[in-house]
């Protein structure tokens, strides 16, 4: 069973530049995933191509089935609903083709329910409340949610729906959300030591 933490960064619109400075400010070997869940329904991503040049840790583009491992930064596919299963993703027809989606509570829910590592949320630049709706579900299971501050960010739509919750932990710009998820990494690896 994986007990290593999963971060999932949530956004859309002007997340790229909240996704960049994140990454930026991370060590590459910090015992995490990443999983950055782009709420775009339209057009493919390429953010698999795009982020390799701000960090060390490895970038890819989700696949149905594939493993997943810390120090790894995982992108999900335009048009997609995520879920974990065990050990690995699991990739699914969006279950809201049309209107706002909500691939970004579809996939925090999943996490509550079947990962068994710490679990931090993350809800940088975007527009619509995507992933809101989750917020306390992940804070109930012992994680730790964060906004971006509305200020920091392109839009603060979905920043500020996920603050209007009521279950966001920290408001803070992407550096500081980045020296964030390191602290919560050097907690969970003091608390459980590899053998």
């Amino acid at each position: 069973m994986k007990t290593f933490p999963i971060v999932c960064v949530g956004g859309s619109a002007g997340g790229l530049d909240a996704y960049i400075r994140l990454l930026q400010n991370l060590p590459s070997d910090m015992g995490v995933a990443i999983v950055i869940v782009n709420h775009m329904t339209q057009f493919p991503t390429s953010l698999h191509e795009i982020l390799p040049r701000y960090t060390r840790m490895p970038v890819q583009l989700i696949t149905d089935h594939l493993q997943i491992v810390p120090n790894q930064v995982y992108i999900i596919p335009a048009n997609r609903d995520l879920h974990v299963d065990g050990e690995d993703f699991r990739l699914a027809p969006i279950s809201k083709p049309r209107g706002w989606p909500d691939v970004i509570t579809v996939f925090l829910t999943s996490l509550a329910r079947y990962w068994s590592g710490k679990l931090v949320a993350v809800i940088v630049s975007g527009l619509d409340g995507d992933g809101a709706d989750a917020l306390c579900t992940i804070k109930d299971m012992g994680g730790t949610t964060i906004a971006q501050k509305p200020s920091t960010a392109t839009e603060p739509d979905m920043p500020e729906s996920a603050m209007a919750s009521g279950c966001i932990d920290h408001v803070l710009s992407p550096e500081d959300i980045a020296h964030e998820i390191i602290l919560i990494a050097r907690a969970e690896d003091s608390a459980h030591p590899t053998p």
